[in-house]
């Protein structure tokens, strides 16, 4: 079986995860020897959305390939603004390109695309729902640092209802064997019912408030920034966005394994003083993602194996 599109982690199997970042650290180690697998091609990345690392990363990765890009940051000044459809600027970019990444408001965005296109189409997030892409960087950082996929750890922590990183990240721990996940919120934020569904009987979970009970305890803690742009009432955002701040003196009892992961951007959930310590790889998560996007769109550009 050949994956056509990458719209949601659901689809994919965890052999297909493993072969797909053992390629990405393949990247890595060697860029040079992949300098023209993309040799003539163009990749449409529409971000209907603001990013930063997701599309900078696709691109960055797109021409270290040997290909080139076209596309749009936001939708103003493009015809979107005179009311076209998401199907027709999906038609009109698989006619310019050879692959699409898409980012979009809405969800259900990414499957309308992918049933539309005919070339295939990544998903750079869509709304709250997924962000494929970035759990797959997220799941490569953690195998770097621990080498393995399976029997971790890890608090995902912050705002679980609207981040869309939190479904993905949850859903890929959940290929693997005897994984754990604290899912660490406020009572307003707490993972949707929908994702606790989708993992249930997969992976073992657990819901709680209070971070300090399990730093030490944990691999990994996956923080995330509290959706401003999400929330219907301001207000409602203003009672949790300091929920949680990781300081220096957060991290004192930690494993000497442990990592601290955030997808960025930060909006102080982070302390600038965590940044000098061993065990923020923040950063070094985000430059991974080039490498990850590079396995990506090597698969979907050339079809080089099947799963």
């Amino acid at each position: 079986m050949q994956i056509r599109h990458l719209i949601s982690i659901k689809h994919l199997s965890n052999k297909f995860v493993e072969k797909l970042l053992k390629s990405a650290r393949e990247m890595e180690a060697h860029p040079e020897a992949f300098a023209d697998r993309a040799k003539g091609k163009i990749l449409a990345d529409l971000f209907f959305e603001p990013s930063t690392r997701t599309r900078l990363s696709f691109e960055s990765a797109m021409l270290r390939l040997g290909g080139n890009m076209l596309g749009f940051s936001s939708p103003k000044g493009t015809s979107v603004e005179k009311g076209e459809s998401l199907a027709d600027t999906i038609r009109m970019a698989h006619s310019y390109a050879d692959i699409i990444v898409l980012r979009h408001y809405i969800e259900g965005a990414g499957r309308v695309a992918a049933e539309i296109s005919n070339v295939p189409v990544i998903s750079g997030g869509t709304g709250s729902q997924e962000h494929p892409t970035q759990a797959l960087l997220d799941l490569y950082t953690i195998w770097k640092h621990h080498g393995r996929f399976s029997n971790l750890k890890i608090a995902i922590v912050g705002d679980l209802r609207y981040g869309r990183t939190v479904p993905s990240l949850s859903y890929v721990l959940s290929l693997f064997p005897n994984n754990k996940i604290y899912f660490c919120s406020p009572k307003q934020l707490r993972v949707r019912r929908e994702v606790l569904s989708e993992i249930e009987g997969k992976v073992e979970y657990e819901e709680l408030e209070d971070l300090e009970e399990v730093l030490p305890k944990i691999d990994v803690a996956y923080i995330t920034r509290v959706q401003k742009e999400r929330f219907p009432d301001p207000q409602d955002y203003l009672k949790v966005r300091d929920s949680y701040v990781i300081t220096p003196k957060t991290l004192g009892n930690v494993k000497e394994s442990f990592i601290l992961l955030h997808p960025l951007p930060r909006v102080g959930e982070i302390s600038y003083e965590v940044d000098k310590l061993p065990q923020a790889k923040y950063f070094e998560q985000a430059k991974n993602g080039v490498y990850v996007r590079m396995a990506i769109l090597d698969y979907f550009l050339n079809y080089p194996w099947e799963v």
